[in-house]
């Protein structure tokens, strides 16, 4: 069963990034090649919805995607979803460059043990031809991605419930690099030959995606987020976990929440970052990077993209793949600013509308 995974769809598509406590959806639109925000929506789920990667309430998750197609006033019906990384395999595989797309279909399937460390039958996979291999012209690059069946099952039940149906799973990594050619656009000579770092810290999970010349050269998954920041609120000032959460973002906490929390955490994402950093330079070709761009909800903290640029000599931004789109007249602009760099994986599904 293929799991529909890279290859490009038509519009409309609701891009759908679920998170272990909350669904993010984008609708876009194109016009003469110009992407529009048409709407999106920020949904919390029950904590007990998800465990890492996993769905585990697939009803929670269904009514909330479902809340947030009313809240976004979206008629979309269809839908893209992720996996993340954890929960996928994938491997660049050379096959002859005359061979059809029927014929590398047939060849995964007579040597999938080689590609693929589960039976075919309890997976979804996928193929992308990426082009002529650099070292030989006669082999072709095929990019393969396969993730265990019920990881694809569960979202697609997910979307039915909520009345989507589903076009596209996806990869959370690749979802980020499509939004990246929209952040690439903002950086000097449109990122091109340049070696960008994307730090996406989310509730729980925190993705860094390297990317070169906007091509993903690697990535990984760390058990670090926001999360971490609102249970600490909790504990120290007695509050409610959505208290908690609420006051996070509005303010209004004690004095001493700006030395004796917020710093130190701030000061923990600069460890985490730093590591992860030295994780992939110790891995790859690579000594630095040129650009480090903050996703994520925790990317909005104030100051922590100058602490960042301070600490570790690289020029970061806060990513708003939105900065250069039309938005449509009923988003409030203001809102939509605060939350663009939660919004990456969703806006990088939305854009499977377009193909790509």
């Amino acid at each position: 069963m293929l799991l529909n995974l890279l290859t490009p769809k038509q519009p409309r598509i609701l891009g759908i990034d679920l998170s272990t406590t909350s669904i993010k959806l984008v609708e876009l639109s194109q016009k003469s090649h110009s992407l529009c925000m048409e709407s999106y929506a920020i949904e919390p789920i029950p904590t007990q919805a998800m465990e890492g990667a996993t769905i585990q309430d697939i009803e929670s998750v269904g009514g909330a995607i479902s809340r947030a197609i009313k809240r976004a006033r979206s008629g979309a019906k269809f839908g893209a979803i992720a996996v993340q990384a954890s929960a996928t395999i994938t491997k660049i595989i050379k096959m002859s460059k005359i061979l059809t797309d029927n014929e590398i279909y047939n060849e995964i399937i007579f040597d999938a043990e080689r590609y693929i460390p589960y039976p075919l039958e309890e997976v979804n996979w996928d193929f992308y031809v990426l082009g002529t291999n650099a070292k030989n012209p006669e082999l072709r690059d095929i990019l393969l991605a396969a993730s265990r069946t019920e990881n694809v099952a569960a979202r697609i039940d997910a979307l039915a419930l909520a009345g989507l149906s589903p076009k596209v799973i996806d990869i959370e990594a690749y979802a980020i690099e499509r939004a990246y050619s929209l952040i690439a656009e903002q950086l000097p000579d449109q990122g091109q030959e340049q070696t960008v770092a994307i730090m996406d810290i989310g509730a729980m999970v925190t993705n860094l995606s390297v990317l070169h010349d906007g091509n993903t050269v690697y990535s990984r998954e760390q058990l670090f987020g926001g999360k971490m920041l609102t249970d600490q609120i909790k504990s120290r000032y007695g509050m409610s976990y959505e208290e908690a959460n609420l006051a996070k973002h509005e303010g209004g906490l004690p004095a001493d929440y700006e030395t004796q929390i917020l710093q130190p955490f701030k000061a923990n994402i600069e460890q985490q970052v730093s590591r992860s950093l030295q994780f992939f330079f110790s891995s790859s070709e690579f000594r630095e990077i040129d650009y480090l761009v903050l996703a994520g909800g925790t990317a909005v903290l104030e100051g922590l993209p100058q602490l960042l640029e301070q600490k570790l000599k690289v020029p970061t931004i806060v990513a708003n793949p939105f900065a250069r789109m039309r938005i449509a007249p009923n988003i409030d602009v203001s809102a939509l600013n605060t939350d663009a760099p939660a919004l990456m994986i969703s806006c990088g599904l939305a854009m499977r509308s377009f193909g790509g």
